[in-house]
């Protein structure tokens, strides 16, 4: 008759006696066990630039819902505005210059988008105006049916168009945030009847510039 220790193991079909281990049983109940993963080792879409992304957009949401989209676009035009100055700011610096001609200010408009990755590229550039395409926008899929985040677009350039030629007004043609395929952003350089008769904001060269 089989004699049981005090302390038995359950081997995955019955107890064992004097409390051995049987090598191939523990093998077996090992084989059986699910494999737990490492959370660091998850495949979550989270990261700084979605994280972000996420925040500003759930910004826009908020201000949308909570005052209105005008209101909202309002709110997030006052940062752009500042962002643009610091943008702006930080190309003359890097160029050594007080100010940028024409052609500087497309390409300043061009290379800023491509730096936090929107594929920007110019459909035409006169002395009247700047008309830029868009393949992808910086805020990817975060920015769909959210127009008020198209206001950081208007302003950034907007504010850097006029600081350094004097006027600018921004109209937004097309835009990915709506649904369509590519934005269209014509930036008017002059007030003439063109850019009056457009649905656009306008900007100024701020007093400290004169």
């Amino acid at each position: 008759m089989l004699k049981w220790d005090a302390i038995q193991v359950w081997n995955g079909f019955g107890l064992i006696p004097n409390g051995k281990y049987l090598l191939g049983e523990m093998t077996h109940m090992n084989s059986i066990l699910p494999k737990q993963k490492l959370v660091a080792d998850l495949d979550i879409p989270l990261e700084r630039d979605v994280f972000l992304r996420t925040l500003i957009r759930e910004l826009a949401v908020t201000l949308e819902d909570v005052v209105g989209l005008e209101q909202a676009a309002g709110f997030i035009s006052t940062v752009g505005q500042n962002v643009g100055d610091q943008i702006d700011q930080s190309y003359k610096t890097a160029l050594n210059i007080s100010c940028l001609s024409r052609e500087q200010v497309t390409d300043v408009l061009v290379d800023l988008k491509r730096r936090i990755k929107g594929d920007f590229y110019v459909i035409e550039q006169t002395d009247e105006r700047i008309v830029l395409g868009s393949r992808s926008c910086p805020f990817g899929e975060k920015v769909k049916d959210r127009m008020s985040m198209c206001m950081m677009t208007s302003n950034v350039f907007g504010i850097i168009a006029a600081e350094n030629l004097g006027y600018a007004k921004v109209e937004l043609q097309q835009t990915i945030a709506q649904g369509h395929p590519e934005c269209r952003v014509v930036v008017y350089l002059k007030s003439d009847p063109q850019a009056e008769a457009s649905n656009g904001r306008e900007y100024f060269r701020s007093m400290k510039k004169v």
